[in-house]
């Protein structure tokens, strides 16, 4: 051998040693910010790092939108890291800018994505439109998505769903501007009846739609865009393209799952809205709101009268009306919800006479007494306490006259429209009815049948105990509660059957979805 065991191993220990230095001078070398606006983030903490850049800090931190990787595409808008010296931020005064920074989907764009950008730089005042419709509701969505910490994008799915409508109905039955189906809606705790849907209920239904999300997002192991189509088309028919996928041994990413031609769309909607307002597209109108609550809900606490409410707080019946159109009748429920939407700003409702006189009052401070121990025993904020008695400081002092939120017990809301000089109504005697039972024959439905004997398909539903959905059977024997004395009518013609049906689903009275 040329050399001696020892001194062959201190050329190896050399070697190993200069190529480790190469490696670790390699390593703290820094990418430029235009090579990093390149590349492809595929690491989790390189996704964090962005995201929590683009967060300002007055708000919380939002988490990484983690997309579960099978051979799939990131949807990734990368953004230059700046070297600037760390700066405060300056409040952010516009909701738009709030919403947009906090858009943390990745984007890589492909041609099903670049169709629906295209769409949306035709209509470039799309969102500014809509924007006007969501003005009321949009700060309360964004404040709850931020508090369950969830991806800013949910904020813009009732723009994909409903374009912001809350009266919407699709072919399916769902309704409102998160388009949710009677099921899903009762699941997560929404009431709907004959005084209230709560599906037409903005903030009802968003807290229902989050907790839907939220359960789907778990279900499909963390991976959004599968709990996005979910939401869509329904949880089966997206485990069952995953699964078809993994038996033929392809990718199981969104984009390349065999879905509903609406589905297929659907996704794209919202990714490509994200996009455009992630990357301020010139031909792309972003809206501008301010960044605060236009409306403050309240709690009434007992039934009510919209016309009692326009008369107290001052605000025209119509508007409490389109601000809250979850409830279906001038009075709410004798069993809640009682929750109603002021288009007011938090201070302007708490310094209103009306708040003042019937939802607040005197407390005098007690030794050990401080802001938050009074929020948490009045159920309220210390915020609340603050502009409720116009202080800028959190001390307090004993035996100090603080006015806090508490509603005060009204004698009644109502309006007794039997007696009401203004809509003064004539008792008319009971009429008395005769049973009769009708045969159902083919093709006939409940529709047809209420046409036939003139009366609502809701009684039918009630006099024969019936899911509204029923497909009523040949044979089967409905019972009729009809006016004493009436003749039993005779089957009308067809033809006025198509004429009414027509009348019935005239273009303007269906969703435009």
């Amino acid at each position: 051998m040329l050399f001696s065991k020892p001194l062959w191993s201190v050329t190896i220990l050399r070697a190993v040693f200069i190529v480790g230095f190469g490696v670790f001078a390699s390593a703290c070398q820094t990418t430029s910010p235009t090579q990093r606006t390149k590349t492809v983030v595929s690491n989790d903490h390189d996704v964090a790092a962005i995201s929590a850049s683009l967060v300002s800090t007055q708000m919380l931190a939002q988490p990484v939108v983690k997309q579960t990787s099978q051979s799939q595409p990131n949807i990734a808008v990368k953004k230059p890291v700046s070297k600037a010296p760390a700066q405060k931020a300056k409040p952010i005064t516009d909701l738009w800018q709030r919403i947009s920074e906090q858009l943390s989907f990745d984007i890589e764009l492909n041609d099903r994505l670049e169709s629906r950008i295209n769409w949306y730089l035709s209509q470039p005042y799309y969102l500014s439109s809509v924007s006007k419709r969501a003005a009321p509701y949009l700060y309360h969505i964004v404040e709850e998505v931020e508090r369950r910490r969830m991806p800013m994008e949910l904020a813009l799915l009732p723009f994909v769903e409903s374009d912001f409508r809350p009266k919407a109905v699709s072919s399916q039955q769902a309704v409102g501007a998160w388009q949710l189906v009677n099921a899903t809606a009762y699941h997560f705790g929404i009431t709907t009846d004959h005084w209230y849907d709560g599906r037409q209920d903005i903030l009802e239904s968003t807290s229902a739609a989050l907790d839907y999300l939220n359960y789907l997002h778990k279900r499909f192991n963390g991976n959004w865009l599968h709990a996005l189509a979910a939401y869509n088309s329904g949880e089966g028919r997206v485990k069952k393209a995953i699964a078809n996928n993994k038996r033929k041994a392809k990718s199981r990413h969104f984009w390349h799952l065999s879905l509903p031609k609406e589905t297929e769309d659907y996704v794209p909607k919202l990714i490509a809205l994200s996009y455009l307002l992630q990357t301020e597209h010139p031909k792309f109108k972003r809206p501008s709101l301010p960044n605060y609550a236009l409306t403050s809900p309240l709690d009434i606490g007992q039934q009510f009268d919209f016309s009692v409410l326009a008369s107290l707080t001052g605000i025209e019946k119509a508007a409490l009306h389109r601000l809250n159109p979850g409830y279906l009748r001038h009075q709410s429920s004798p069993n809640g919800p009682h929750k109603v939407l002021l288009p007011l700003t938090e201070k302007q409702l708490l310094s209103s006479p009306f708040f003042q006189k019937y939802f607040s009052q005197t407390y005098v401070v007690k030794p050990n007494d401080t802001l938050y121990r009074l929020a948490r025993r009045f159920n309220t904020s210390v915020e609340t306490i603050k502009l409720l008695n116009n202080k800028k400081g959190n001390m307090i002092r004993v035996g100090e006259k603080l006015k806090v939120k508490q509603a005060q017990q009204f004698d009644s809301l109502l309006i007794d429209y039997q007696i009401s000089p203004y809509v003064a109504q004539v008792q008319k005697p009971k009429q008395l009815t005769m049973e009769l039972h009708h045969t159902v024959g083919e093709g006939e439905s409940l529709w047809k049948i209420s046409k036939q004997y003139k009366v609502s398909v809701r009684d039918l539903i009630v006099w024969n105990k019936l899911k509204e959905n029923k497909v009523l059977k040949p044979g089967k024997v409905l019972v009729l509660h009809l006016p004493k004395g009436n003749e039993t009518p005779q089957k009308p013609a067809s033809n006025v059957l198509l004429s009414d049906l027509e009348q019935l689903v005239k273009p303007e009275t269906r969703s435009n979805r």
